[in-house]
């Protein structure tokens, strides 16, 4: 599951608001910002939505030690 490290991450790399990426999500732009404070405990089907929206957009995200140090990550697609 991705981390809500990677999501701020990944919204950030893409340069969108948090409602942007909550309407993309189909979640809401609070409990968007809930999940990247640590402050919630999403669903897998919410993680998954959000994982998805990024990865439309571009993310690649990383696991933990896979071509990163220090945890999972996020780097964006070559286009």
């Amino acid at each position: 599951m991705i981390t809500a490290e990677q999501i701020r991450a990944g919204r950030a790399l893409l340069g969108k608001t948090q409602s942007k990426l909550a309407e993309r999500a189909g979640i809401s732009t609070t409990g968007l910002n809930n999940i990247e404070r640590g402050n919630a405990d999403p669903k897998a089907s919410t993680l998954r939505a959000i994982e998805a929206a990024l990865s439309e957009d571009g993310i690649i995200f990383l696991g933990d030690g896979q071509l990163v140090e220090g945890g999972p990550g996020v780097r964006l697609a070559k286009r």
